[in-house]
């Protein structure tokens, strides 16, 4: 796919950026608000500067990626978030996708297994003076229960299933999205909903994402 936006910091590149938001389904101004605010050559490695805004994954430090644009902000209309929800996010890695929630909610936690990728996303976020948003290193699998129940949950790395845990932590009436389904397959983003008897689950779209893995990275 082609560039949405080479030069973020002109007017007429952001507006092709959020045209090519729009083509691609994205209608929620909010979102699209966030998505045009939050620089995203800021969380890429630098020799990727020049491409930061094509609608791409690109990798990133770790053996991560960063999702391709589009698909971010599909994942964020379909968490729908709200201005005084707390937000629990599961691999942080640049930093990007919790810099966008970050926009979007009163408070968000996003969990992330290696140092490094962490260090460098609170760095890009208070860069940001994003100071809504808390980087934790820890196991993605067992949620953050200090700050539970979450009204939404972001999923950002595929998993079998939803673990119990994160599942244990979302909020009646609260939103989970994520990408459920085999390792280095073609995986189900799922958008599942939590009520009084139950879940609720609604297919989005295939997605490939990278493996959810447990523990915190020794190194890295």
């Amino acid at each position: 796919m082609g560039a949405f936006n080479p030069k973020p910091e002109d007017g007429v590149g952001r507006m092709q950026f959020l045209l090519g938001l729009r083509q691609r389904g994205i209608r929620d101004t909010n979102v699209l608000r966030a998505m045009e605010t939050v620089p995203r050559e800021l969380f890429v490695d630098p020799a990727d500067r020049d491409v930061a805004w094509e609608d791409r994954a690109l990798p990133i430090a770790c053996g991560q990626t960063i999702s391709q644009p589009s698909l971010v902000a599909a994942m964020t209309e379909a968490l729908d978030v709200r201005p005084d929800h707390t937000v629990l996010e599961i691999g942080t890695g640049s930093g990007y996708q919790a810099a966008i929630l970050g926009k979007l909610a009163k408070r968000v936690v996003t969990l992330e297994r290696y140092r490094t990728l962490a260090d460098l996303a609170e760095a890009r976020l208070r860069r940001l003076g994003l100071g809504n948003v808390e980087v934790r290193l820890a196991d993605g699998t067992l949620g953050w229960p200090e700050a539970a129940p979450y009204d939404r949950i972001m999923m950002t790395a595929a998993a079998p299933e939803i673990p119990p845990a994160v599942l244990d932590q979302l909020a009646v009436g609260g939103v989970l999205v994520g990408p459920i389904g085999p390792e280095g397959g073609i995986q189900d983003l799922l958008q599942i909903r939590r009520t009084e008897s139950g879940c609720e689950k609604k297919l989005l779209l295939p997605v490939r994402f990278v493996p959810m893995l447990g523990g915190v990275a020794k190194s890295l």
